[in-house]
């Protein structure tokens, strides 16, 4: 059952490997795609129609404090 929920990992590693490794590569380094050396890479390689949201901004908010009654 386990092995079920892990073989589209493992048919998309199969497929094209190199560019599976430098996708995780690029997340566990948290690389994000529009800052070089990634952006000019992928422009290189024609990539140049792409999005990407950086999801980790800080709103401005920071702590805030609560009280418990």
């Amino acid at each position: 059952m386990f092995l079920d929920e892990l073989q589209p990992i493992f048919k998309e590693f199969l497929q094209q490997p190199l560019a599976f490794t430098g996708g995780l590569v690029s997340g566990a380094l948290k690389l994000k795609l529009s800052e070089d050396p990634l952006k000019s890479w992928l422009q290189e390689q024609g990539m140049t129609n792409f999005t990407y949201t950086d999801h980790t901004k800080d709103n401005g908010s920071g702590p805030q404090t609560i009280s418990i009654d």
